[in-house]
């Protein structure tokens, strides 16, 4: 099964994905967890460029370097993972391209949806859980947590607001809206509600 925390800055996604990971471990699944851009050499190394370059870059280059980390992400970890019926959790995937290169950065939506059916090989998520958070929240909590922001960090509130609005508005098969605005222990919950539900169900197919 392969479940995806997606949500705008300061979400709490990475958190969510930790904890998450922990507990289905905890309740004897074997599990993968992964992060995007990422999880290989190769991914890494794109990572870098598309994060943390300083060097200004197109839109379209920016969406390629992000395209190539997943290609190998997918091909090297997620898939294989999921055929040896492990649960994948993943922080970002599909829709974190389509909220940022579309609607944030205006890329045409078919011919990036072109593209990541490229990349994925048409993978798509079991369960995305999307924590839904207003931008000036987020930019907070990262402020008092004192991290460092990356290129898609430092962009203005009118890019991080076209983000927001494109999660709140997903919609599609396995798609869950979280309202990350509450205590820690609250989205926690309301996301294993939807976890223990889709790998039961999961279960139950295999039998």
């Amino acid at each position: 099964m392969f479940i995806v925390v997606e949500g705008p800055e300061g979400a709490g996604k990475s958190t969510l994905v930790r904890w998450l990971a922990a507990r289905l471990l905890g309740e004897g699944r074997e599990v993968v967890s992964v992060r995007e851009p990422g999880g290989t050499p190769v991914a890494e190394a794109a990572r870098k460029v598309a994060l943390k370059s300083r060097h200004e870059m197109s839109d379209a280059a920016e969406l390629f370097l992000i395209l190539a980390a997943r290609a190998d992400l997918v091909a090297r970890v997620i898939r294989p993972a999921l055929e040896e019926g492990r649960i994948v959790v993943a922080d970002r995937f599909d829709l974190s391209t389509s909220c940022y290169q579309v609607a944030g950065r205006g890329l045409p939506r078919e011919d990036v949806e072109a593209a990541l059916r490229l990349a994925t090989g048409g993978l798509v998520p079991d369960l995305t859980l999307v924590l839904d958070l207003p931008v000036a929240v987020g930019r907070e909590r990262q402020r008092q947590a004192g991290k460092s922001q990356d290129r898609f960090e430092r962009e203005d509130d009118a890019f991080h607001e076209r983000v927001r609005v494109a999660y709140a508005e997903a919609r599609g098969p396995g798609v869950v809206h979280l309202d990350a605005g509450g205590t820690k222990q609250a989205v926690q919950e309301a996301a294993w509600r939807e976890v223990a539900a889709a790998t039961a169900l999961s279960m139950r197919g295999m039998s």
